[in-house]
């Protein structure tokens, strides 16, 4: 029983992600958005659940990994276009196809390293690339500032939303290594005010949702940048300790450089 807890959880993630696509069939993208961002919450207690009950199985991280290419990368990927894409057949699906196919290829990169003990940004306390769920968050940028601006026209242009659907596609699958919140640690001086900006981001998403999910995403936009500059400290530092004397040539990561 212990392992159909996480499972079970799993189980609940994608369906909220499949249901998300019956909101956007349907013309409602505001519920087809809070399905997939349901979804995306069900997907980090499913992890933490199989960590406190013991319950982590290979079977597990499979079923994990099945189901958020369906509920991170098939989902949104309709959804963005029956809303806005469709009114470019060719150009609107090709980027709906990269970004679900980027989605699905980054799982499984993320399965095919699961068992290997080189992983330098893992090791660095590090993510590589945009994370599946974050990637989906990402791609509604369009979609937030649409419903939040009363649905201005200049937010669900066809090409601009095809175009930041690529990009997005491309940061969930290239190697830049993002932050996991085993480094976002506040100093101590800092939690108490960390604590009451959780709380009145709680209250402005209650209040104002989707300018509150534009802003949010648009803060984890500019902490990309800082990923890239933190995790090069971070190697210098290991690269000094380990080889004072000789600096050591760069190690095969095992990736194609083309």
């Amino acid at each position: 029983m212990r392992a159909v807890v996480p499972n079970a959880i799993t189980a609940a993630a994608l369906c909220s992600g499949l249901t998300g696509i019956r909101f956007a069939i349907a013309g409602d993208y505001e519920k087809a958005v809070q399905a997939v961002i349901l979804a995306g919450l069900l997907d980090g207690i499913d992890g933490r659940a199989a960590r406190l009950l013991k319950a982590q199985t290979r079977f597990g991280a499979e079923l994990d990994s099945l189901a958020d290419s369906i509920s991170f990368g098939v989902a949104p990927a309709l959804i963005v276009y029956l809303w806005t894409l469709h009114q470019l057949p060719s150009m609107g699906w090709i980027a709906s196809l990269a970004f679900a196919i980027c989605c699905v290829l980054r799982l499984a990169r993320f399965n095919a390293r699961l068992d290997m003990l080189d992983q330098p940004h893992k090791a660095a306390g590090f993510l590589t690339g945009v994370p599946a769920p974050l990637g989906a968050g990402l791609t509604f940028l369009p979609l937030y500032l649409w419903v939040a601006s009363g649905r201005l026209p200049e937010f669900a242009n066809p090409i601009l939303v095809s175009g930041w659907m690529v990009l997005v596609a491309f940061l969930m699958i290239s190697s830049i290594p993002t932050l996991a919140w085993s480094r976002m640690r506040p100093p101590p001086h800092l939690r108490l005010g960390v604590l009451a900006v959780v709380g009145l981001t709680v209250a402005a998403l209650l209040i104002e949702p989707w300018f509150t999910l534009a802003a949010v995403t648009i803060v984890y936009l500019l902490l990309i940048p800082i990923g890239l500059v933190t995790y090069g400290k971070v190697r210098r530092q290991d690269q000094s300790t380990t080889y004072p004397a000789t600096p050591a040539a760069p190690a095969y990561d095992g990736q194609d450089p083309f």
